[in-house]
């Protein structure tokens, strides 16, 4: 295009141009900002901008929830008297149930807290105690808490990109209700001895102790979050009265005195807490994808709201531990519960390969269990009489052979709470654990007469058959945390046990047998897992596990014997009690 002389602007016409030129240019400048602004420009030829991370979740305010718990407990009692021979220490099996409230202060990643929770108890645990000579009565003591409660401050980091995972440690005062009783084994049926009556001198104290632990909490809603905590809690008890005995020879009253008590305990618990000032039925806006819908590598999640099956298998590595208490009637008119006998098979460490599976539907109920077989060489057998009739106090001990165990657990229940990374259901099930052992050698370590070999030490003296059954109710919990690490636990209370067992005497010069039957009590079966997803699907864990069961006290034994082709029988009176606990390691395979 050509411009003419006559079309050429004057100097009044550059101006106006020149107006025109930097109006064109802010024009485009302005439509390329917008452009930009509203993505259409590609972004191939810019640099990209820096990623804003989420804003972490805070867990600040108050909170109020409930929880369930199990775990191992002792009682020592101290004696008066001198060093023992034997006992004075009472396993407390103990499951717990009860609520929590609190208050969280976060700054940054750091969370503070305080919290009081309080919980009911039901426990069991007897043993020998005063065994302080062969020549005295011995004593049986009993022990168990009835209430807990604790008082304590939480300090904790907040895990993930959002800051739902929050790990403690908390450390504060305890309480606990301590009941309990020592009750010697005098008799007095005989006109003889009728000077020296059974006494029992009972304890129901509250004392103040101290406590720490250990825990994850997971927030599943902005309203709802499950905690998984360890906590040990020690107490230094009263002082308790102990009752007057007697020894013989020479024939003496050992007048009443004192035992101091202490007490600690080893708890597993699970637990859900409302956060307040949140509506309770709100969900996460930044939800994890589902896997179905994901752009990236697929993560491992908990819930798909389909049909998934999971299964594995453990090798649990366990302690084991049987009492069996054996009462004559009417011996103690009264109070059939202290023992002329009493059994006891400890240290029994055993190896188990076991299956596991879970099985979830889109409705919500899922199907769950396990099923074991262990065996085990190890472990050692108390026998002892207390009778001043026949003997003041003796004790003989045995080893332990060809041991084997088989167990299983069935469990049908609902998760009230579910989604993608979290699993919260109660349950109701069954289960079964049946134990065999044979008994070797013999040697007596409390007697009047001096110490020496009862049998040879490698020949099978007796045996001991025990069958356990039992409903179980309880509590089930699964959280994702840090994306592909879950920690779950079941924590299973046992309303109440039915047993059978046989106990078989080999050295008595007829076939002596025991057919022993009881039911009631109670007992509690406790589980803890951390777990690892390699994959999307497959994962590895180590866990740990703490199982219990007992009897009533008035429980059924029949004596049997073959005198000369003669059959006898004597029905008596017995109390049953169990325990195996340990570590397992295990993998797994999750269909979806």
């Amino acid at each position: 295009m050509q411009i003419s002389v006559r079309d050429q602007p004057s100097f009044d016409d550059d101006a106006h141009y020149g107006v025109m030129m930097r109006f064109e240019v802010l024009t485009w400048g302005a439509a390329t900002a917008a452009l930009v602004a509203s993505g259409v420009v590609n972004s191939t030829d810019l640099r990209p901008s820096a990623k804003v991370p989420p804003r972490p979740w805070s867990w600040s305010g108050g909170y109020i929830g409930g929880h369930v718990a199990g775990g191992y407990g002792r009682t020592s009692f101290s004696d008066p008297y001198g060093r023992s021979i034997y006992g004075d220490v009472v396993d407390t099996p103990a499951f717990l149930a009860g609520g929590q409230i609190g208050y969280n202060w976060q700054r940054d990643r750091w969370v503070f807290g305080v919290e009081l929770e309080a919980s009911r108890a039901v426990s069991d645990g007897t043993n020998t105690c005063l065994a302080f000579s062969s020549v005295a009565v011995i004593a049986t003591c009993n022990a168990g808490p009835s209430v807990v409660a604790t008082a304590t401050g939480r300090v904790g980091y907040a895990f993930g990109p959002h800051g739902h995972t929050l790990a403690y440690v908390k450390g504060g005062a305890a309480w606990q209700n301590n009941r309990g009783a020592i009750a010697n084994h005098n008799e007095f049926r005989d006109r003889n001895f009728a000077g020296f009556p059974r006494h029992t001198t009972q304890f129901d104290d509250g004392r103040f102790g101290g406590t720490v632990g250990v825990g994850i909490e997971q927030q599943l809603t902005p309203a709802w979050s499950v905690k998984f905590e360890y906590d040990y809690m020690g107490f230094a008890g009263p002082r308790v009265a102990t009752p007057p005995t007697v020894q013989r020879p020479p024939l003496a009253i050992i007048p009443a005195s004192t035992s101091s008590l202490s007490s600690d305990y080893h708890v597993g618990k699970v637990g859900l807490n409302y956060h307040f000032g949140v509506d309770p039925r709100a969900e996460w806006a930044d939800a994890p994808l589902h896997p179905a819908t994901a752009t990236a590598e697929a993560k491992p999640v908990l819930s798909t709201g389909d049909w998934s099956l999971e299964g594995g298998s453990r090798v649990w590595l366990s302690r084991g531990a049987f009492q069996w208490d054996y009462t004559i009637p009417p011996r103690f008119p009264g109070d059939e519960s202290v023992p002329s006998s009493r059994l006891t098979y400890q240290g029994l460490d055993g190896v188990s390969g076991e299956l596991f599976g879970r099985l979830d539907s889109p409705f919500g109920i899922f199907l769950k269990g396990n099923i074991g077989l262990g065996r085990f060489n190890k472990g050692k057998m108390n026998d002892e009489d207390s009778s001043i009739l026949n003997r003041a106090y003796s004790n003989t001990l045995s080893g332990q052979a060809n041991g084997r165990f088989v167990y299983y657990t069935a469990d049908a229940g609902y998760d009230f709470l579910r989604g993608s990374t979290y699993k919260l259901g109660a349950f109701i099930g069954w289960t079964s654990y049946g134990q065999k052992s044979d008994s070797i050698g013999c040697v007596r370590i409390a007697s009047s007469s001096p110490a020496r070999a009862c049998a040879g030490q490698r020949q099978i003296i007796g045996s001991q058959d025990t069958n356990w059954n039992a409903p179980r109710i309880g509590l089930s919990a699964e959280a994702l945390v840090l994306e592909r690490w879950r920690v779950s636990a079941d924590v299973a209370y046992l309303p109440w046990t039915d047993f059978t067992g046989r106990d078989n005497h080999l050295l008595r010069p007829a076939t002596t047998f025991y057919d022993q039957r009881g039911d009631g009590g109670g007992g509690l079966q406790v589980e803890g897992v951390l777990s690892y997803f390699l994959t999307k699907n497959v994962s590895i864990g180590v866990g740990g596990r703490y199982w219990s069961m007992w009897t009533r006290k008035d429980s059924d034994v029949t004596y049997n014997a073959n005198l000369e082709n003669t059959r006898v029988q004597g029905p008596a009176l017995a109390k049953y009690r169990m325990e195996r606990w340990g570590t397992f390691i295990q993998a797994s395979y999750k269909f979806d």
